[in-house]
């Protein structure tokens, strides 16, 4: 079977390099193109929007085990069980704070992606569909997160 996704955008992003970052208050363009720009009629009432993009500068997985965010201190879990960009299908998908809609221009907080990576979809967020009720993780996302220490 082949799947052959067209972005319906790009990323404006001050950060040019894939790299660890702190995401969380970049502020960064997602321009749509202009045959799409009717499509984001009404995002604007949203707070949250869904990005689903494409990691354009990602490497193929080097192994299926990795350690979370190249931290040697943390477990090795399985490439599925990270967020990392390295992946069979480098798809990203991350939900961010819309802070502005400027005709067919998002400007959004804390999406991990870099200055020209295409844009595959875009969705609002309805936490009534997105959250997960008594959702868990392991305890290194604690850590990564800076919420806790790993523990044996």
């Amino acid at each position: 079977m082949s799947i052959v996704l067209r972005p319906i955008g790009r990323v404006v992003s001050p950060v040019a390099e894939p790299s660890q970052h702190e995401w969380e208050s970049v502020v960064s363009d997602v321009v749509v193109d202009g045959a799409y720009a009717e499509a984001l009629d009404g995002i604007e009432e949203f707070s949250h929007v869904i990005v689903i993009f494409y990691f354009h500068r990602s490497q193929p997985p080097a192994a299926l085990r990795i350690h979370p965010a190249r931290r040697e201190e943390l477990p090795l879990v399985g490439l599925f069980a990270t967020r990392s960009p390295a992946r069979p299908n480098p798809i990203g998908v991350t939900t961010v704070r819309l802070l502005e809609r400027r005709g067919n221009v998002l400007r959004v907080q804390g999406l991990d992606a870099i200055d020209g990576t295409p844009v595959l979809d875009i969705k609002p967020h309805i936490p009534i569909a997105d959250a997960c009720e008594g959702a868990r993780v392991p305890r290194w996302i604690d850590v990564l997160s800076g919420k806790g220490e790993q523990r044996d």
